[in-house]
């Protein structure tokens, strides 16, 4: 019997994220492995977003890049941590495309929709920096997996990882994926986390896991410029939609704030014009007036800079591998000044929005403004805001990297 997959409209999406708000200060106290959420992301048809229209046995549910960026940003505004999940999932769910044959990506496509898996783990590209902690050795049936990945995200909840690994014999990154419901496969899940606590984070070992040709989603050359542009945006999805993690964190902190200030009883002679509603008049204090312009014009700012991102990440996308790499050079531009500017603002605003409300009373309502601000400082901890502006620096002033 086919599973009917649900269609993820924006309608779902914004009653999937105003259900995620109402007790998202709680689960994330409690801290515990997200999978009642994950199981309302699958409700939600949100995991099989990205599917190619046509490929699933309904006549094609999937919707195009910039739906996904959407979707995750107003999900982060409910809850990043389930955003930062979904986030990798899609940024994962697109990586057939990205390395295997068209046909295999297909076939892969089409089993992950009908099985409605969720993706977890990482992709990393070779450059002259970095290095994999994953041994992929060949066997007379395939290969074996070997080696561990710290603060994965995913890794708790997900139905495959997917990760890049090194073969022992020729030095080649290859692009697997991998069932961790093997007995080889072990994960540990982050303990008490600043931030992000509901992300699925920890630590994935593997021990001699048999790897079969086709869970091989492609082979990335060792020489970083051998790599053809369109194989290379492969980093930038995720960081993309990382970016509008951050970004709907920090909308959902000013959101929230907003409401607080709101509900904040007028003094002095003002008072007077209280209705006796739950509300009140508006706040006149011109001091929160400016603070409240100062952080709209923050999120407003850095939103304009991820949708131009997205924009040309999406039609990046839609080039396939005809893409050169001047336009990937542009798009790493403009993702990297997304990552810049909103990470500049994210912190910011949740940490404002702690001050501005700072004289409300203490309420059983209260909806936790701190994990906005936690939040925000984890999603920022392993990205350096100099390395970015650097990077952009030298595209401006040189051109291509």
């Amino acid at each position: 019997m086919t599973t009917l997959i649900p269609s993820a409209s924006p309608r779902v999406v914004r009653e999937l994220a105003d259900d995620l708000a109402v007790d998202a200060d709680l689960r994330d106290r409690a801290g515990k492995p997200p999978f009642d959420e994950v199981s309302r992301l699958r409700e939600a048809g949100l995991p099989a977003l990205l599917t190619p229209s046509g490929q699933d046995s309904q006549g094609g549910r999937g919707s195009d890049w910039r739906t996904a960026c959407t979707a995750v940003r107003d999900i982060a505004a409910a809850d990043s941590s389930i955003a930062e999940l979904l986030a990798h999932h899609h940024a994962l769910s697109w990586s057939p495309r990205l390395f295997a044959a068209p046909e295999d990506a297909a076939a892969l496509e089409l089993r992950a929709v009908h099985e409605q898996w969720l993706y977890g783990g990482d992709i990393e590209l070779p450059d002259a920096q970095t290095g994999t902690d994953l041994a992929l050795t060949p066997t007379a049936d395939g290969y074996v997996l070997h080696g561990r990945r710290p603060l994965t995200a995913g890794v708790a909840v997900a139905d495959r990882l997917v990760h890049t690994a090194r073969r022992t014999d020729t030095g080649e990154w290859v692009v697997v994926h991998v069932n961790p419901a093997h007995p080889g496969v072990s994960t540990e899940p982050a303990h008490d986390p600043l931030g992000q606590r509901l992300s699925g984070a920890g630590g994935v070992s593997y021990d001699d896991v048999p790897v079969s040709a086709d869970q091989v989603l492609g082979t990335v050359p060792v020489d970083e410029h051998e790599i053809s542009p369109f194989t290379a945006l492969a980093p930038l999805t995720r960081r993309l939609l990382l970016v509008q993690v951050g970004l709907g964190n920090a909308e959902g902190a000013l959101a929230e704030a907003r409401d607080i200030s709101r509900a904040l009883p007028r003094p002095g002679p003002l008072a007077a014009l209280d209705t006796g509603g739950d509300c009140g008049p508006p706040p006149t204090d011109p001091y929160l007036l400016l603070a409240y312009g100062e952080l709209a014009t923050a999120a407003h700012s850095a939103a304009a800079v991820a949708e131009r991102a997205t924009e040309a990440l999406a039609q990046g996308l839609g080039t396939g591998p005809a893409l050169g790499a001047d336009e990937r050079a542009d798009i790493a531009f403009l993702v990297g000044a997304a990552e810049a500017v909103t990470a500049q603002a994210a912190l910011h605003i949740t940490t404002r929005v702690l001050e501005v409300t700072a004289d409300a009373p203490p309420s059983s309502t209260d909806p936790g403004l701190d994990r906005f601000w936690r939040n925000a400082r984890a999603l920022t901890a392993h990205g350096s805001a100099a390395h970015r502006l650097r990077d952009i620096g030298e595209h401006y002033l040189n051109g291509l990297q």
